[in-house]
């Protein structure tokens, strides 16, 4: 088991506590976004859309030969329509990947981190405890490691876990570890559309795109920024 460094992108952001309209705003946000409204999912996905092919961002994360793994929720079994699974699916309607893979499972649920106390949220290692890449299924078509994605010549397999929020990236480090076991020739990201502030950090604005790293330090993950 090796946790590398995992290279991230996110959209918005948002701070769990402070004042004012930009907060409320970011809080609301959130809120709709864990309630995997379904006509707040297709907004979103245009907004990350309109960063991307209007300003040139997450050139990495995402493209036509990328191929989105949503990150699943803390529960052993997944509900029909999860947060990770509908945002990756209207990702790639909007164009920004070729296709969505859900072979990321959990083996076991872990505790829900929204509410646990912060020293009582899993670990990264409990994640990938959890965590298991499987030959799955998805609208009835068979999921198999030989990827019917077209390559440009000379590049290999490009996958982007897709998560709803970002906090310290133990979820996403611990995915990303097991995808690379899965396809060690392969390429991981991450993409969470909305990124945590912690204690210090003001918040300016809620579309706020940002691109950083997750690494495996001190026995957990740090992400910077």
């Amino acid at each position: 088991m090796q946790f590398r460094a995992l290279r991230f992108a996110s959209c918005f952001a948002y701070a769990p506590a402070g004042c004012g309209p930009v907060y409320e705003e970011g809080r609301s946000l959130c809120a709709h976004l864990k309630s995997a409204g379904r006509d707040w999912l297709p907004w979103l996905a245009a907004q990350v859309w309109l960063q991307a092919a209007g300003h040139g961002r997450f050139t990495r994360a995402f493209g036509p030969g990328v191929v989105l793994v949503p990150v699943p929720g803390s529960a052993a079994a997944q509900p029909a329509h999860w947060v990770g699974g509908g945002l990756a699916l209207c990702l790639r309607e909007v164009g920004l990947a070729a296709e969505v893979w859900p072979i990321l499972r959990r083996r076991h649920a872990v505790r829900k981190s929204a509410f646990a106390a912060a020293g009582e949220r899993p670990s990264v290692l409990e994640h990938y405890a959890s965590f298991a890449v499987e030959r799955a299924s998805w609208g009835g078509e068979p999921m198999v490691r030989s990827s019917p994605v077209r390559e440009p010549a000379g590049s290999g397999l490009r996958l982007t876990l897709v998560d709803d929020v970002i906090t310290r990236g133990r979820t996403l480090l611990a995915a990303a570890a097991r995808l690379q076991e899965a396809f060690p020739a392969a390429e991981v990201r991450a993409f969470a559309l909305l990124r945590t502030l912690g204690r210090g950090e003001m918040l300016h604005r809620v579309l706020d795109p940002c691109e950083g790293e997750v690494r495996w330090e001190c026995e957990d993950a740090r992400r910077r920024p």
